[in-house]
């Protein structure tokens, strides 16, 4: 029987981070992989830092050359640290994504993210603009896993967000319990489905919790350089609009910036739509 083949496209999540296994990173989707069925053949093209453009033009051409039966697709929290954050680019990037493995007949995993801002512990002025950034591109998520009748986790809910246990030290990762919940949760929407034919993982860690010192010198000696890396170019304009958080809150009109961003989502959608009509025609 030739074996199931599930691939695995995304950045630092479902590379593996915070999970880490010998000298790597194994991860909710290698966990994953374990409880899809007798005979899988699992492939990991996630990379740590990758954005929508990444998945897009260097993870798909190579997950469509695999032909996988299974393709997991969660990304966007990278492209919200960004300076060049534009939500109509990163609609229309998973729209050419999801449809190109929807073509070739791939079951479709994806997910909605937590706002980086929040899991850091941001002040609200800073905090705020990274969550609607977030909610915008979950909202687009929502709506193109229900065009392509994906199977969609609901990740960026629930009381996991709040359980430091499921959180690796520099709290944008999980830890080995984070991965192994994300992996179950997946497994039981694909088990619904009549998808996923093995046991799930279990949701108790194989490893020991790494200990305080050792949490905080992996922090203080790749963590903080870790975000560091991917806020450098995002710091001046999230400062600018901080600024502008604060400007509007003391003039009571803070209401605009959520339906400014509500606006953007709306017009990004719409415009795939009309891209596809076009196409059609």
């Amino acid at each position: 029987m030739r074996p199931l083949r599930f691939v695995a496209l995304g950045d630092s999540l479902t590379e593996g981070i915070g999970d880490p296994v010998g000298d790597g990173w194994r991860g909710w989707a290698a966990l994953l992989a374990d409880g899809l069925g007798p005979a899988v053949d699992f492939t990991n093209l996630a990379v740590s830092g990758s954005q929508t453009r990444d998945v897009l033009e260097r993870q798909t051409p190579a997950a469509l050359a695999l032909r996988p039966g299974v393709v997991s697709v969660v990304i966007g929290v990278n492209d919200t640290l960004r300076c060049t954050f534009d939500i109509h680019a990163v609609a229309a990037r998973l729209d050419e994504v999801y449809g190109a493995f929807r073509a070739q007949g791939a079951i479709l995993l994806t997910a909605c993210l937590p706002d980086p801002g929040a899991m850091l512990g941001l002040p609200g002025t800073l905090a705020r603009p990274l969550a609607r950034r977030q909610r915008a591109v979950n909202t687009v998520v929502h709506a193109l896993s229900e065009r392509y009748e994906a199977v969609h986790l609901h990740a960026s809910e629930g009381e996991w967000l709040t359980d430091r246990a499921m959180w690796s030290a520099d709290r944008l990762h999980p830890g080995e319990r984070g991965h192994r919940q994300l992996a179950l949760r997946f497994h039981a929407l694909l088990a619904e489905a009549g998808l996923a034919t093995g046991a799930g993982p279990s949701a108790e860690p194989e490893f020991p919790v790494p200990t305080r010192s050792a949490s905080l010198w992996w922090l203080a000696t790749k963590g903080t350089g870790w975000v560091a890396r991917r806020c450098t170019d995002l710091l001046p304009q999230l400062l600018t609009l901080a600024a502008a958080e604060i400007r509007h809150k003391a003039r009571g009109t803070s209401g605009r910036l959520d339906l400014s961003a509500s606006h953007a989502v709306a017009s990004a959608l719409a415009a795939l739509t009309v891209r596809e009509r076009t196409e059609a025609a």
